[in-house]
């Protein structure tokens, strides 16, 4: 629930109030909060948060506030509580706002920076003090008007864009990105604006680049889910996997790709796969065919009909004979999958990470 009830913070000084607040209501009894203003004429930030352990250890953090941050912002914000905490050693840097989203609260997580928006979101982090807090707010800004859409990267145009930019290491021309994506213009442009205000992409010229894979196919996992996307199917191979796969390797069954634990396995192993997980452009007809038997229970393979034909884009037969997804589209798949899943994304990214070259077409 947002930690001022149904309206949001007015001004600074409320934000500032409400992030206090929500500090407050998570120290220990024996510890106090305290705000100062800034010294005149330091500018560097709105306010001073001051943190009384009981052996009077004194915590300092910089407060930033604003109503509304994006991604890209936060490199900037990054630079100016670094020159705000550099005048005071030992100190940390904090972001105060109305809303943070899911990818600006990973951004500044990475950046080293605090921060508490009106929601409840927060994560406070003093290293020298060995003092760490964390919470959860809302996923969505509670207060955005009906006017104004959140951006997604949900549907099939933000899913042609950004499987094009993952599956292909270059500069894009726009143009050459819209052809290669085989995605309206105007879908283009949307999802490039948001893209970009999410600090994805960088403009080059006339063109696009790609300065971080890796969080481009992370925020796209947040929208595009395998298991809540597509429509599954669930079915159990009697005889197991192994033996299902020599199936799958020899049928004439087209149509298809793996993804999930099974692809991975072909670049990076992780354990032995517990279950499949499969596109199939007639889920039934590939079920019948590799003699699977449906279940609504304890399933060993599950198959998508995928929501959007890009899914199966650029797959590639393995040697031994099963046709695989795209390395970037397994990975996604991987990060929101059933157990063990999420733990093998990571690892097949830190694989794609150190062979780039190797899954990513130029």
């Amino acid at each position: 629930m947002p930690a001022t009830g149904t309206e949001p913070p007015r001004n600074e000084r409320e934000a500032i109030a409400v992030a206090a607040n929500a500090i407050r209501n998570r120290l220990p009894p024996t510890w106090d909060l305290g705000i100062q203003d800034p010294p005149r004429g330091d500018r560097g930030y709105d306010a001073e948060f001051r943190l009384y352990a009981p052996n009077r250890l004194v915590i300092v953090l910089l407060v930033e506030t604003k109503n509304v941050v994006r991604a890209h912002d936060v490199y900037r914000l990054a630079d100016q509580l670094t020159a705000a905490t550099s005048r005071q050693p030992g100190s940390s840097g904090m972001l105060v706002a109305r809303y943070l989203s899911a990818s600006t609260r990973r951004r500044l997580e990475e950046a080293g920076i605090s921060y508490v928006d009106a929601t409840g979101n927060m994560l406070l982090r003093a290293d020298e003090a060995a003092v760490f807090i964390s919470a959860n707010g809302a996923d969505t800004d509670p207060w955005r008007g009906p006017g104004r859409p959140r951006g997604t990267l949900q549907g099939e145009p933000a899913a042609k864009v950004v499987r094009a930019l993952l599956d292909f290491q270059r500069a894009w021309k726009i143009r050459h990105l819209i052809d290669t994506a085989d995605v309206a213009t105007g879908s283009a442009y949307r999802v490039l604006e948001f893209l970009e205000q999410e600090a994805l992409i960088a403009r080059e010229g006339s063109g696009v680049t790609v300065p971080n894979w890796v969080a481009l196919l992370r925020r796209w996992s947040e929208d595009y889910q395998f298991l809540h996307t597509n429509k599954i199917t669930r079915w159990i191979a009697p005889r197991g996997l192994p033996a299902f796969l020599d199936v799958v390797s020899s049928s004439e069954v087209s149509g298809y790709a793996v993804t999930g634990s099974i692809a991975a396995a072909e670049w990076e192993s992780y354990a032995p796969p517990r279950s499949a997980m499969i596109y199939a452009q007639d889920p039934e007809g590939a079920a019948a065919a590799w003699g699977l038997r449906a279940t609504d229970t304890r399933a060993n393979v599950l198959i998508a009909a995928p929501a959007y034909p890009v899914l199966l884009a650029r797959s590639d037969v393995a040697p031994r004979g099963i046709r695989m997804a795209s390395a970037a589209q397994v990975a996604t798949d991987l990060i929101n999958g059933p157990g063990r899943a999420p733990s093998e994304a990571k690892e097949l990214l830190e694989w794609m990470e150190k062979h780039e070259q190797s899954w990513r077409r130029l």
